[in-house]
């Protein structure tokens, strides 16, 4: 046997010669990607040694999957993924002012006003209490697009996604610093230029409230409130306030910019404030736009969610909502977290409507937009929408979303 010496531009490939090359990802779209030309030269990879062993795993070049920026916020590509995990660097985005630079070894919080010890907590002491791990979604409670019949899910309601987070219950620093009895409140406070403020009932943080420094099995991203945030599960995401540098205890609301001009909504004639859970929802993510469909079987498969506990049953029309069936759920059915169902179709060929709706363990179902505007009036905004929706399926097997006017 002949012994060849391997260079380091053997192992890596080619890789000096990179070419940007215009292929298919695996969901049929055109991209560009940085691929070695001997990689793409040869038809067998079996011919050509690959990269060594790297610090860090990349996805294959053949996948681009993105999120959608725009610029206050960035969206989930809910259509191209797989299972309930959200990628951490795919995770939503809705920021007030950019994301802040902290230092971890800087890093501090205060707990105070209506305690008995106010306490400053450094990331390393968050550390050294009991940690908690749980999957749950976050929302942004603008989550709603409805514009026109070319949009994606990440477009209509890319503004959910779903981790593993890591941290310390919020109801363990509270004992630690003395929550007095009268305290009903507390004011977050966030560490970026916007200076993020909400109030939030003391009684969330008794229940499942976190103070959340990973997600994922790593470090939380900036974008999601390095070095640490507070944690809702069910609530809308604003509450969730990231870049935590402050918890202030009082005996009522603070009634900040975020729950008086912001983050409340008409309901005919009154106004509605402090709605934090997420009411049940779902969307069906294949087939959607852009995606194009033969006749025959066809998987329906979605998510669904709810801010107030489990999904307990989703339903599937394939006839415009004339009749419904039971979708099968994917386990694991998780409090307060992306559920994914399925539902086997075949479909003859005509043109029809799929969509789901989602009923959650209170009994509740996921209203139509026309009961969305018979309970809340024509002026309901945009916060709050959570609508059941529709997809057409032409003749041809093209996918295009179903927008429902309402005023």
């Amino acid at each position: 046997m002949s012994k060849r010496k391997i260079s380091r531009r053997t192992m890596l490939g080619g890789a000096a010669t990179a070419a940007v090359m215009l292929f298919k990802s695996s969901y049929g779209k055109m991209i560009h990607a940085g691929i070695p030309e001997s990689v793409l030269q040869s038809a067998d990879p079996t011919k050509t040694i690959g990269p060594p062993p790297g610090e860090t795993g990349t996805r294959s070049a053949f996948e681009h999957v993105v999120k959608k920026p725009s610029d206050i916020s960035s969206r989930t590509p809910l259509q191209d993924l797989y299972g309930i995990i959200t990628p951490s660097d795919r995770h939503y985005e809705r920021h007030h002012a950019g994301v802040p630079a902290i230092d971890p070894h800087k890093y501090e919080l205060l707990i105070h006003g209506m305690v008995n010890k106010p306490m400053v907590f450094t990331l390393a002491d968050l550390k050294r209490f009991p940690s908690v791990s749980r999957i749950c979604f976050l929302e942004c409670s603008g989550n709603f697009r409805n514009s026109k019949e070319t949009l994606t899910p990440q477009e209509i309601c890319g503004l959910t996604s779903q981790s593993e987070w890591t941290g310390v219950m919020l109801s363990t620093l509270f004992r630690e610093t003395g929550v007095q009895p009268k305290a009903s409140w507390f004011l977050a406070e966030g560490g970026d230029a916007a200076i993020m403020t909400r109030s939030i009932p003391v009684k969330k943080a008794w229940d499942d409230a976190m103070i959340v420094y990973a997600q994922n099995g790593e470090a939380i991203r900036p974008e999601q409130g390095y070095p640490a945030r507070l944690l809702l599960p069910g609530w809308e995401g604003n509450t969730s306030v990231k870049w935590l540098r402050r918890l202030e205890l009082s005996d009522q609301p603070y009634m900040t910019r975020e729950e008086t001009s912001k983050y409340t909504y008409a309901v005919k004639d009154r106004i509605r404030q402090f709605s934090f859970e997420m009411d049940a929802r779902s969307i069906i993510t294949f087939p959607a736009f852009p995606q194009q469909v033969a006749k025959g079987w066809i998987e329906i498969r979605g998510i669904a969610w709810s801010g107030w506990g489990k999904i307990v049953k989703v339903e599937v029309s394939t006839d415009a909502g004339k009749t419904w069936q039971a979708a099968r759920l994917q386990e694991p059915v998780l409090d307060k977290a992306h559920t994914g169902f399925r539902y086997l179709w075949q479909w003859n060929g005509d043109t029809t409507e799929i969509m789901s709706r989602a009923i959650d363990e209170t009994g509740y179902t996921q209203p139509s937009l026309q009961q969305l505007v018979n309970a809340r009036g024509t002026d309901m905004g945009g916060y709050h929408m959570n609508p059941i929706t529709a997809w057409v399926i032409q003749r041809d097997g093209k996918v295009l979303f179903k927008p429902e006017k309402w005023k």
